[in-house]
């Protein structure tokens, strides 16, 4: 089946020049001597914050330099669609950027940074699902000066959109469960994997099948339960394993608990120093091989938030890579993504949503989202690699 049509919009090459004639006064933080930053707007999207160089007035921006990326939008074609629907209530679909000079932050409630100006970049998304198209590169004036015309502050930016076909995948039920995996593409989906969950003995099963029991007659989720000690003991859960095959019975990877939640003494909660954790295996040359390792934890203090790392288990003896290390709400869920274009993780789950869905780039190796294979994540691929959608619970 085709990968489903997605869109990859960026934000890049950020910098800022401002006169010397436009210096503020002294009792205002100038732009050379303390960090800028913006504030990238996509309607329906949540708002994004990046950090501005600041650029001598008479220095040139090396355009031929790759710089780190602002802000990534990742659209779905229904994404498309709601943005550039036509309404006499809607505006046309744009990019709203405002430039601050000083630190981010508040101070007594009050915004620490000083508006400078703002930007906006009109966005035409139709046809970009098979092309690329460039919206907007290079300088642009800013702040008052700019409607006087005379000298102003310049904003330098790189926004652009290309197509990220990807491959959606939907878990039939709870991993414990057994279920198929589909592919989904608009309204067809096709079973392309199965799941076996097993246990290490009898006794565990037993174990497992009274809990299930007891979840299937409470609405508690399963985030909003973690850590917590009514789900207790929880060392026999060292053992528990998933197989994934193909459609032809062959294994393709699997995961196994190898280190149990267990609360920390006199606590109901996972602490980071002992997370729990799952190893996550492929296999090649007859046996299975180490592939990445998923910890989790529950956070400190009064919030609900679930800390996770996923590291990636190089092939040689090297230190593991850490490609996602993020904090989701127990109580709303969220997404676990993989995005090697971004500066940090996003916000994600361990993938035990039901229904859970997860989406994978259609120009990975072996065009399956599997990046255990050849020299990823040291070769040239950069940018999304998956994403997963977990549900949280109240």
């Amino acid at each position: 089946m085709d990968p489903c049509p997605f869109v990859r919009l960026t934000v890049g090459n950020l910098a800022l020049k401002i006169p010397v004639a436009s210096k503020p006064a002294l009792s205002v933080v100038h732009p050379s001597s303390s960090p800028c930053f913006c504030k990238i707007k996509l309607k329906n999207f949540p708002l994004q914050t990046a950090v501005v160089p600041y650029v001598p007035p008479e220095n040139q921006f090396p355009d031929n330099q790759d710089q780190p990326l602002a802000a990534t939008f990742h659209l779905s074609k229904a994404d498309i669609d709601k943005l550039a629907a036509k309404s006499i209530f809607a505006a046309k679909p744009c990019l709203k950027i405002s430039i601050y000079t000083g630190r981010r932050g508040t101070t007594c409630g009050v915004n620490s940074g000083r508006l400078l100006g703002k930007v906006t970049v009109p966005l035409v998304l139709t046809g970009t699902e098979s092309k690329a198209c460039v919206f907007h590169s290079g300088w642009v004036s800013v702040g008052k000066e700019a409607r006087k015309g005379t000298s102003s502050a310049q904003f330098h930016l790189n926004v652009k959109a290309e197509p990220d076909p990807r491959f959606v995948f939907q878990f039939d039920g709870e991993p414990e469960c057994s279920p198929q995996v589909f592919q989904i593409r608009g309204n067809i989906r096709q079973p392309v994997f199965t799941c076996k969950f097993s246990f290490r003995n009898t006794d565990d099963r037993n174990q497992r099948s009274r809990s299930l029991q007891s979840e299937t007659k409470s609405s508690r989720g399963w985030l909003s339960s973690f850590g917590s000690q009514r789900e207790r003991p929880g060392k026999e859960r060292k053992g528990w394993s998933i197989t994934v095959h193909d459609l032809s019975g062959s294994p393709v990877a699997a995961a196994s608990m190898v280190t149990p939640f267990v609360a920390s003494p006199g606590s109901d909660r996972v602490s980071r120093s002992n997370p729990g954790s799952w190893l996550i295996l492929r296999p090649g040359d007859g046996t299975w091989k180490p592939w990445g390792r998923l910890e989790a934890w529950r956070e400190r203090g009064s919030s609900d938030g679930l800390g996770y790392r996923f590291e990636l288990i190089p092939d040689m003896s090297a230190a593991a890579i850490v490609l996602a290390e993020s904090t989701l709400s127990s109580g709303k869920g969220g997404k676990f993504v993989i995005d090697l274009g971004r500066s940090s993780g996003g916000g994600g789950s361990n993938g035990r949503a039901t229904p859970g869905t997860a989406t994978s780039p259609a120009c990975s190796p072996r065009s399956s989202g599997d990046f255990g294979y050849g020299l990823w994540p040291f070769g040239v691929y950069r940018g999304f690699v998956m994403s997963a959608h977990g549900e949280g619970g109240t």
